[in-house]
C-alpha cells in the first residue's frame, strides 16, 4: 500500500471550539475551492444539480458545498465529459467546495432493491442474500468489485475500487469517498463481518489508486479522500473498522450504512471515539433536525441528505414548529410567508396561498420555491448549531429547538 500524498496548503482540517460534554466541535475544512465552516449541512446535488434550484440560488440560501453522486454522473453524462468541462464545479457553475460519493450506496439499493428505504427494522429475520419483495437484483458483489445493470438502459457495468477512484478523479470534487459495500440491517452478523473486511481491503486499493492518480493528474487540485466506516449496529465491528481505516492515513472519514434512528448517536459515538481528532467526519445520508443535533453532539462535522429537497417537491415545509404541508386547505387563503422570521427568498417574496396554488396546479415553480425554503432552513439550522457551540449554549439551543419542532414527543 502507498501512503496518501500529503495535502498541500489548500487542503486539510482545523479544529475550533469543542463541546464541554460530548465529542462535538466546530472546525474548518480547507479545500482548493474555499473553506467549509463546520458543522455544516452539505446540499445534495445528485446529478450535478440540487433539483429545481439554480446553483447561484444554492449559494444565496447559504449552502457552503454540494455533494453529487459518482454512480449517476458516470452513467449520465459520463465522468469523462465532466472532466473535459473542468470538473464538477465548473460543469455545474458552482464555485464552492464539492463532494462526490463513491457509488457504494447504489450498490446496495440496486442489489437489494430497497431504493430509498434502507434502515429496515432490525428485528426482521436476517439473511445473507437480501432482496426487496417484487424486485430483481441489478448488482452483484464479489471480492474484486461490483457488476451492475444501469437503471437507465439495462447496460452492464463494472465498479471496482480502482474504477470508483478513476471516476471520482475525473469528476474532480474536492472531497471524494473510498468505494465501500453498504449493507442492510437485514444481513446476518456473519455477512456484516465479511463485508467490513471486504470494505477494508477495498479501502487499501482506493488509497493506492488515489495516490497514483494524484501523481498523474497534476493539472488538477488535490482531492481529499475519505474512508467509509461500516459495521451496521455492531459495536465491535464499527470500532474495528474505524481503527483499521484510521491506520491508512485518509484525509477524513465517512460514516455509512443503514442506521436505526434510536441508536444513531450511539453508533456515531463508537466510531468517532476511534477516529483521529484532527480529521473531518462526514455522516452520509442524514439530515432531519433531531438527527442533526445527535450527530453533532457525537462528533460529526458534515452531513448530507436529500430530504429537504425531496419532501419540498411534495409540499412538505420545514418550520420552527415542525413540518407542515402547504398544500392543505388551511393555506389556501393564507397570504403570510411559509414561516415567520425566515429570511429565505421564498418567505420574503411569496405567500402560503401562492405555494398552495402552485402545488395544486402542478406548476414546476412550486418545487423551486419550496426547495429554496427547506434547504435554507436546514443550512441555517446547522449554522445556528455551530454558533451555539462557539458561545456555549448548545444544550439550551437543542432543548429549545427540538421542544418546539417535536412538541408531542
Amino acid at each position: 500500500m502507498t501512503d496518501i500524498q500529503a495535502p498541500d496548503q489548500t487542503t486539510g482540517f482545523t479544529v475550533g471550539t469543542r463541546l464541554e460534554n460530548g465529542l462535538g466541535r466546530t472546525g474548518t475544512i480547507h479545500t482548493p475551492h474555499g473553506e467549509i465552516q463546520t458543522p455544516a449541512f452539505i446540499a445534495v446535488g445528485t446529478k450535478a444539480t440540487v433539483k429545481a434550484v439554480l446553483p447561484e440560488t444554492v449559494a444565496e440560501l447559504g449552502a457552503q458545498a454540494v455533494l453529487a453522486n459518482a454512480y449517476h454522473l458516470f452513467l449520465q453524462p459520463g465522468s469523462d465529459i465532466v472532466d473535459e468541462a473542468g470538473g464538477l464545479g465548473a460543469f455545474m457553475n458552482w464555485p464552492g467546495p464539492t463532494f462526490t460519493d463513491s457509488g457504494g450506496f447504489q450498490v446496495l439499493s440496486l442489489g437489494a432493491g430497497f431504493k430509498k428505504v434502507l434502515a429496515m427494522n432490525s428485528s426482521t429475520v436476517r439473511a445473507d442474500d437480501v432482496i426487496a419483495e417484487g424486485k430483481t437484483r441489478l448488482a452483484h458483489v464479489d471480492e474484486d468489485g461490483v457488476t451492475f445493470k444501469s437503471h437507465l438502459d439495462g447496460s452492464r457495468h463494472r465498479f471496482t475500487p480502482e474504477v470508483s477512484m478513476q471516476i471520482q478523479h475525473q469528476l474532480g470534487a474536492d472531497i471524494i469517498f473510498a468505494f465501500d459495500e453498504c449493507t442492510t440491517l437485514m444481513n446476518t452478523r456473519e455477512y456484516q463481518e465479511r463485508s467490513v473486511e471486504r470494505t477494508q481491503r477495498w479501502a487499501v486499493r482506493c488509497v493506492d489508486e488515489h495516490t497514483r492518480l494524484t501523481a498523474e493528474r497534476t493539472h488538477r487540485p488535490y482531492q481529499m479522500l475519505f474512508g467509509v466506516v461500516q459495521g451496521a449496529q455492531y459495536e465491535d465491528l464499527r470500532r474495528q473498522a474505524a481503527r483499521d481505516l484510521a491506520a491508512l492515513g485518509f484525509d477524513g472519514f465517512g460514516i455509512g450504512g443503514a442506521l436505526e434512528k434510536d441508536v444513531l448517536g450511539t453508533i456515531v459515538r463508537w466510531v468517532n471515539e476511534e477516529l483521529p481528532e484532527d480529521k473531518p467526519r462526514h455522516l452520509l445520508g442524514i439530515g432531519e433536525p433531531d438527527d442533526i443535533f445527535t450527530a453533532v453532539e457525537n462528533g460529526v462535522d458534515t452531513f448530507d441528505c436529500v430530504s429537504p429537497s425531496r419532501v419540498a417537491r411534495n409540499g412538505a415545509i420545514y418550520s420552527e414548529n415542525g413540518r407542515f404541508n402547504v398544500a392543505s386547505a388551511t393555506n389556501r387563503r393564507d397570504f403570510g410567508p411559509l414561516t415567520q422570521d425566515c429570511a429565505c427568498y421564498t418567505c420574503t417574496h411569496y405567500s402560503k396561498a401562492y405555494l398552495h396554488h402552485l402545488l395544486k396546479a402542478k406548476e414546476m415553480l412550486a418545487s423551486t420555491l419550496a426547495t429554496i425554503h427547506n434547504e435554507h432552513f436546514i443550512v441555517n439550522l446547522v449554522d445556528r448549531v455551530r454558533a451555539s457551540i462557539v458561545d456555549g449554549t448548545f444544550a439550551e439551543f437543542r432543548e429549545d429547538f427540538l421542544g418546539r419542532y417535536y412538541p408531542h414527543r
